[in-house]
């Protein structure tokens, strides 16, 4: 054989092997060593103030998926409010009830109450306080309140009653000013979750996980919410009643979405447009 027909032989071998080679798939992003996100979305407008995204997760041990929803809200034209279900001469209801009763364009369940729906930690609505006590709760350790319409998340050693005209003391605080917040004396392993968060622009984010086994730990939803690369970043971010109670609803336009818990709630946040 000619050193011609060896080395064209040699160079079909070398193509031949490249083309037979097995295409390795592309790197899943890793939030933790077990959580990977498969699809990372992105904001999509619905009307003017309200954005929506989903976040595709995936957990490799025990193997399923886990859909965080997110809901932005611009406070330029967007302001929350505490809907109580006793407004509505109501024990509890779901959020989609209680959206519908107050013509919220959004709701999501709020703080963590007894069997007799009673609030655990502080509450105030409408200007009156619910539950005065600031509870000292490993688990309490955040409150999201409002003042003249604007939001704002604190800690709970931080929060003054009189300068909230409505507040839900909730938990864990799990971001506080762009710090993760340590979060100790509560139960760490993956659960369904609700957040509210407020990002760098001063708008307000909402989410739950939608998922029907696991969910996620405290950890790496510090993660998602403070890395650049998730485009989230909320320097503040706190844990709402999480577990059957953690739900959501949202209606704007033709868009509808419904996550429902197992349980009904005495108290959601509701978003309202502004004049509303």
């Amino acid at each position: 054989m000619g050193r011609c027909s060896t080395i064209i032989l040699a160079f079909l071998f070398i193509c031949g092997s490249a083309i037979s080679a097995p295409s390795q798939a592309p790197v899943k992003p890793r939030i933790s060593s077990t959580l990977f996100v498969s699809n990372s979305g992105g904001w999509k407008p619905l009307q003017k103030g309200i954005e929506f995204r989903k976040l595709a997760l995936e957990r490799s041990e025990p193997s399923h998926s886990i859909d965080l929803k997110l809901i932005r809200f611009d406070p330029q034209w967007i302001a929350p409010r505490i809907l109580r279900s006793a407004q509505f001469q109501l024990k509890g209801a779901d959020v989609k009830t209680l959206a519908e009763r107050s013509r919220a364009l959004a709701t999501i369940n709020a703080n963590y109450f007894d069997t007799d729906g009673r609030p655990l930690a502080f509450l105030k609505t409408g200007g009156q306080a619910n539950n005065p006590r600031v509870s000292k709760s490993a688990l309490y350790t955040g409150v999201f309140g409002v003042k003249d319409q604007r939001p704002f998340i604190s800690h709970r050693d931080d929060f003054m009653p009189e300068h909230a005209d409505e507040a839900a003391q909730a938990g864990p605080l799990l971001l506080l000013r762009g710090s993760a917040h340590a979060v100790t004396g509560v139960p760490m392993r993956a659960s369904r979750r609700a957040l509210v968060g407020i990002d760098r622009d001063q708008k307000l984010i909402i989410a739950v996980t939608d998922n029907l086994i696991g969910g996620l730990h405290w950890a790496e939803l510090q993660e998602i919410f403070s890395a650049p690369r998730w485009q989230i970043q909320t320097p503040d971010l706190l844990s709402l009643d999480g577990g059957g109670s953690a739900q959501l609803y949202l209606k704007a336009g033709k868009f509808e979405e419904f996550i429902p818990g197992t349980s009904e709630v005495p108290v959601a946040i509701g978003f309202f447009m502004k004049g509303q």
